[in-house]
């Protein structure tokens, strides 16, 4: 008897689930710009492991009726990556040619969604890198937030340094040498236009409508 009254009670509550997973997978996200963040890379060297960073950002999102509708746009001057050394840093301007190649630039082409978790998107990031005069195809993995008039993207992917034609990673005939694979990472905060809503859509596609 308990398991016939059981049965019908998991049936209503997945059906009650059923309007939140379709408004959540439909939220909307406005216009937006970066507010804070960085962009990073974990690189090896003869030496020893390192890290570059900068937080001197700029960028854009253009929103969408879906998450996976939206496009933008992130750069970094190279000059502003920082390693912990003055030494290493003039050696990576004078590789990347940051005088004739002056920005890192990642341009967002669009998003996979790969599932929810509370305020949180497990995605897959579609676009491409312009580094060092050379335009290449780059997805990252990471997830997006979404909070009030904030989004934030937390993404890596693998990069080789070699596929963007960036060479001098030898030194001292070389004894010192920096290795061409490193790990690229992006934490950006990006304040919107105006506060993330759901489109109105996506509420008559839950359900969630007045009668």
């Amino acid at each position: 008897m308990r398991s016939r009254h059981l049965a019908p009670t998991l049936l209503l509550a997945g059906l009650t689930l059923l309007p939140l997973r379709a408004v959540r997978a439909q939220q909307a996200v406005t216009d937006g710009r970066i507010e804070s963040g960085t962009l990073s890379f974990d690189g090896h060297a003869t030496m020893g492991d390192f890290t570059g960073v900068t937080s001197t950002l700029s960028g854009e999102l253009t929103g969408a009726p879906e998450l996976p509708g939206v496009r933008g746009w992130v750069e970094a001057p190279v000059a502003t990556l920082k390693t912990g050394k003055g030494k290493r840093d003039t050696d990576l301007n004078k590789s990347m040619e940051s005088e004739k190649y002056p920005t890192i630039r990642y341009e967002l082409d669009g998003v996979t969604q790969n599932g929810w978790r509370a305020d949180t998107a497990d995605v897959t990031l579609h676009g491409r890198f312009l580094i060092h005069g050379v335009t290449r195809e780059a997805d990252l993995q990471g997830r997006v937030v979404i909070q009030d008039t904030r989004i934030r993207v937390l993404a890596q992917t693998p990069l080789n340094l070699k596929d963007y034609r960036i060479g001098g990673l030898s030194k001292m005939l070389g004894m010192l040498k920096m290795h061409e694979d490193i790990l690229v990472h992006v934490d950006l905060t990006f304040a919107t236009d105006q506060a993330i809503g759901v489109s109105e859509a996506a509420v008559t596609a839950g359900g969630g409508g007045s009668q």
